[in-house]
C-alpha cells in the first residue's frame, strides 16, 4: 500500500513538472508570436486589416485623454467599457506606440478648476452631454463629457465618442457610437498623421455660396485639406494641381469655356462634389410679400451631368418629414408671439442607404430640395445617397408658394410620391461631354490637351445647395455651424454627411468602410425591465444560487449513502 502511493505520488509530481515546462514555453512562445482570439459572433473586437496596418506604422507614440470616466447609467457604462476595450485592441497591435489615459474631469473638488477644464475641452471641440439617471426613486442629472484628445508628434485632434442622434432613443445613439468607435479613433489618429494634405477648390464666379455662408463648410475641410476658392474664369490651367472641386449652390449660368475645364479637369481625374438646385426660390420675396414662385434654375450644366450619368429635376419637394419654421400667431404684452410650425418645403432626410458614406447618419436638414434621377452612362455606377420620406410630394415648376401654407394642415393622401432621391454617387470612367463636338484643331491642340475618356474617378451629386449653408446672424456676427437650425437649436447631420462625400472622393474609402461594420448590442427592454424587474432579478439571482444549494444536498446524501455502505 505505501509503495502504490509512493508510485502515485511520483507520478503527480511528474505531471505537475510537465504542466509548469508546458506553460512556461507556451509564454515563451507567445512572446515572439502575436495572436488574439475574437469569439464574439460580429467579430466586434477584430480590427480591419487597415487599421492593423496604420497602427503597425506608428513610429512614436500616440497619447489618448479620454474625459469618459466615473459613475454612469448602464448605457454610457456599458459605452465606457467598450470604449476601453477597443483601446486596448489598439495598443496591443500598436507595438507600444499607444498609450491611453481616462479622466473624470468633475473629480476635482474646486468648482473653479473644474469649469476651467470644461471650458477647455468645449474650446478644443468635444461635446458635452447632459445624462438622466433613473435607475433609482431618485432621478439624478449629470453632465459628462464623451471625448477625447489624440496627441501624435506634438500634433492634437478631437475624437467625440458619443453624439446624440436625433430621431433615436438614447440606448441607439450609443449603439451607434459604439459601431463607429474604431472608425472614430482611427480617424482622429490619422488627422494627426497627415503630412501634404490634398488640394480642394471651391468654384466661384456663378453666384455660389459666399465666404460667409460656406465658411463653416470650408473650415471643417481644412482639418483633413488644403482650402481655397477659385474662379475660373476661362482659364485653363485654373484647376491646375487641385484634387477635387466643389460647386456649392450656383444660381448663374456656366458658360462654355469654364464647362470645358471643369469636364476636362474630371477627364483627368479629379473629383467633383456638386450642390446645385434645379428649382430657384426668391427667400426675400416670399418673407417680405407672404409669397414667391419657384422657377426651373437653369444653369446649363444639366448636359454635363446628364452624360455622367445623373438627370436633375425641376421639381420642387414637399415632405411631412420636416423642418420646423417660427410663425408669428399674435402679439403678448406688445411683443410677437412666435409658434414652431412644421414646414413641408423644408425635409428632413434620414438616411437608409448602407453605403459607409451614409451609414449611422442623423437627420439631415434640407431647404427647397428638387429630385433627381440616374440615366444610363456607359462605365460607370451610380449609388443613391439619400432620399426623402414615404410621405412626399413632388410640384412641377413653375410653383406658387405661400407663406400662409403653413397654418394649413397638409392632406396626408396627396404625399404619395415616395422615396424621391436626392443625392448619388458616380464611380468610374466618365465620358467627357464635348466628344464629338470639338473641331479636330482643339481636339488636336497640344496645349488643351483634350481627353474625350476620364481615368478612373467619383463624383456625387446633390439636387439641394443649402444643405452646405451656415445661417448668419446679423446681430451678433455670429456664423452658425453647417446644419444647425437656430430656431429649435438642433444640430443636423448636414456637416457630417459632407465630411464623409469628400473623405470619400479623396481616398477614404477604407475609413468609412469602418462606419459600415454591424455591432448588434443586445439591448434591455424597458418595458420588461420597469414591470418584470423583481422576477428577472429572482431567475438571475436567486435561482442560480437555490440551484447550487440543491446540487449540494443532493451530491451530500449520495456521499453519505455511498461511504455509510
Amino acid at each position: 500500500m505505501k509503495q502504490k502511493n509512493s508510485t502515485q505520488k511520483r507520478k503527480d509530481i511528474i505531471a505537475l513538472i510537465m504542466l509548469l515546462v508546458i506553460v512556461v514555453l507556451c509564454n515563451f512562445i507567445g512572446s515572439f508570436v502575436f495572436k488574439r482570439f475574437d469569439l464574439t459572433s460580429e467579430k466586434r473586437y477584430t480590427l480591419s486589416e487597415s487599421t492593423k496596418k496604420m497602427l503597425q506604422s506608428l513610429n512614436d507614440v500616440v497619447y489618448i485623454k479620454v474625459y469618459l470616466q466615473g459613475d454612469f447609467n448602464p448605457s454610457f457604462t456599458r459605452l465606457k467599457n467598450e470604449t476601453k476595450e477597443i483601446l486596448d485592441e489598439f495598443r496591443a497591435y500598436s507595438n507600444h506606440n499607444l498609450e491611453y489615459e481616462l479622466i473624470n474631469p468633475l473629480e476635482n473638488p474646486n468648482k473653479n478648476e473644474t469649469d476651467k477644464i470644461e471650458k477647455q475641452l468645449y474650446d478644443k471641440g468635444i461635446m458635452p452631454e447632459q445624462i438622466v439617471d433613473r435607475s433609482t426613486n431618485k432621478i439624478s442629472e449629470t453632465l459628462i463629457w464623451p471625448g477625447a484628445i489624440v496627441t501624435y508628434k506634438g500634433k492634437e485632434s478631437v475624437w467625440q465618442i458619443y453624439k446624440r442622434q436625433l430621431g433615436f432613443e438614447i440606448e441607439q445613439s450609443i449603439n451607434n457610437s459604439v459601431q463607429e468607435l474604431e472608425y472614430g479613433l482611427m480617424n482622429a489618429i490619422k488627422k494627426t498623421m497627415i503630412e501634404k494634405k490634398p488640394e480642394v477648390l471651391f468654384i466661384e464666379g456663378h453666384s455660389e455660396l459666399d465666404t460667409i455662408s460656406g465658411a463653416d463648410f470650408m473650415r471643417s475641410l481644412t482639418e483633413y485639406y488644403n482650402v481655397s476658392r477659385v474662379n475660373i474664369n476661362h482659364k485653363l490651367y485654373a484647376l491646375k494641381g487641385a484634387d477635387a472641386i466643389v460647386i456649392a449652390q450656383p444660381d448663374s449660368v456656366f458658360d462654355e469655356k469654364d464647362k470645358f475645364i471643369i469636364d476636362q479637369f474630371i477627364m483627368n481625374g479629379g473629383k467633383a462634389l456638386w450642390l446645385v438646385e434645379p428649382v430657384y426660390v426668391n427667400r426675400d420675396t416670399l418673407t417680405t410679400r407672404g409669397y414667391s414662385l419657384g422657377f426651373t434654375n437653369p444653369l446649363n450644366i444639366e448636359d454635363m451631368l446628364f452624360k455622367y450619368g445623373v438627370r436633375l429635376n425641376p421639381l420642387l419637394v414637399q415632405d411631412l418629414q420636416c423642418a420646423q419654421v417660427p410663425v408669428n400667431v399674435g402679439f403678448k404684452q406688445g411683443q410677437p408671439d412666435f409658434k414652431p410650425f412644421p414646414w413641408v418645403y423644408y425635409p428632413l432626410l434620414l438616411p437608409s442607404a448602407s453605403h459607409p458614406i451614409v451609414k449611422n447618419l442623423d437627420l439631415i436638414r434640407t431647404e427647397y430640395i428638387g429630385t433627381l434621377d440616374t440615366v444610363f452612362a456607359k462605365d460607370v455606377t451610380k449609388t443613391i445617397l439619400l432620399q426623402t420620406s414615404r410621405y412626399t410630394k413632388t410640384l412641377p415648376t413653375p410653383v406658387r408658394i405661400n407663406a400662409a401654407q403653413v397654418r394649413l394642415k397638409p392632406q396626408e393622401s396627396q404625399y404619395n410620391n415616395s422615396f424621391q432621391n436626392v443625392a448619388c454617387l458616380l464611380e468610374g470612367s466618365f465620358e467627357s461631354n464635348y466628344k464629338n463636338r470639338l473641331t479636330t484643331a482643339i481636339r488636336e491642340d497640344s496645349a488643351i490637351g483634350f481627353i474625350e475618356k476620364s481615368k478612373p474617378t467619383k463624383m456625387i451629386v446633390v439636387a439641394d445647395g443649402d444643405i452646405a449653408k451656415s445661417e448668419f446672424n446679423r446681430a451678433n456676427g455670429m456664423i452658425y455651424p453647417v446644419g444647425f437650425d437656430r430656431y429649435s437649436n438642433q444640430q443636423f447631420a448636414n456637416k457630417t454627411f459632407l465630411l464623409n462625400c469628400m473623405n470619400y472622393l479623396l481616398g477614404g474609402e477604407e475609413l468609412l468602410q469602418l462606419r459600415a461594420r454591424e455591432i448588434k448590442l443586445r439591448l434591455l427592454d424597458k418595458k420588461k425591465i420597469s414591470t418584470q424587474a423583481s422576477k428577472w432579478k429572482f431567475i438571475n439571482v436567486g435561482l442560480p444560487f437555490l440551484l447550487i444549494i440543491l446540487f449540494g444536498t443532493i451530491q451530500y446524501y449520495i456521499r453519505k449513502k455511498r461511504y455509510s455502505n
